[in-house]
């Protein structure tokens, strides 16, 4: 197992958003496609590195994201990283012997182990419906996040998730990454804002919102007026219930098309029309 192990951590990376250890990578193609978690690097634009197992550091851009899924692609330099062998995840049994391996607050390369004990679907927090999932008993961690699961072969058949129902860990199989990976990816979108959660009160209690910190100057949001201070309450209708809502809803649009959104401007309820820009514009977020 000890030889198993080493041969899959070089391909295993710490994802730093701003210089901080936010979660776990695995390199999965030769031309430096590295998967993770959806909320280890979150919604906004903001730098990325993927730090190796020798320490070293690369810089790596987010290209592609699925919230629902809890998924995310970046791209490193090609060449730079080896890649893990990928496994099947559609032959997993119950009872296999599986292994994690992540960063679990901030501990590089950290190993864990247990059985696979349910293969299923589970609901999602970041909306979407349920995905499928391989529930073990491996022990996750903060930083452990977007970390291979490996089998005994040393095969990745899965990406780690989260802890579900207090003590067992839920993993998004390799077969789900692998289909996501083939579609071809929709055309990006953005508001040009930077937002920050905030609590709400209001009639029916508290409420969510993602308060207007920052603006890109000539961007869709700035150019529809949308100012700083601006509280974005909803989104086509929707109540922005979390953060990745906002994604949700604007993954939904391509560019040039119009979202509508609803927010609060000096105490009162106001909507707003934006034309959507396309991902080869300079972004803030």
């Amino acid at each position: 197992m000890a030889d198993l192990v080493a041969r899959v951590r070089p391909s295993v990376v710490q994802i730093l958003v701003h210089g901080r250890g936010h979660g776990a990578g695995v390199v999965w193609s030769s031309d430096g496609g590295i998967i993770t978690n959806h909320h280890v690097v979150g919604d906004a634009n903001r730098p990325v590195e993927a730090q190796l197992h020798d320490g070293r550091r690369l810089s790596a851009e987010v290209v592609r994201r699925h919230p629902s899924a809890d998924l995310a692609l970046l791209q490193a330099p090609a060449g730079a990283l080896p890649p893990a062998e990928v496994g099947d995840s559609e032959s997993l049994r119950v009872g296999e012997l599986v292994f994690a391996i992540g960063h679990p607050w901030g501990m590089p390369g950290v190993v864990t182990a247990g059985i696979v004990c349910g293969l299923g679907q589970v609901p999602v927090r970041w909306g979407g419906g349920p995905v499928d999932y391989i529930r073990s008993d491996v022990r996750l961690a903060p930083g452990n996040s977007g970390g291979p699961l490996i089998d005994a072969a040393g095969r990745v058949v899965g990406i780690n998730s989260m802890i579900f129902g207090g003590d067992l860990s839920v993993a998004i199989p390799s077969a789900i990454v692998r289909r996501w990976l083939a579609q071809s990816p929709v055309p990006r979108v953005f508001l040009g804002v930077e937002l920050r959660p905030v609590a709400l009160r209001g009639p029916r209690g508290r409420a969510f919102g993602l308060l207007v910190v920052g603006l890109l100057a000539g961007g869709p949001a700035e150019r529809s007026g949308l100012l700083l201070g601006d509280v974005l309450v909803g989104c086509d209708g929707q109540p922005l219930s979390e953060p990745a809502a906002l994604a949700e809803a604007l993954a939904a649009h391509a560019p040039g098309e119009v979202v509508t959104l609803d927010m609060v401007r000096a105490g009162s309820i106001r909507r707003l029309e934006v034309t959507l820009d396309g991902e080869e514009l300079p972004r803030a977020a």
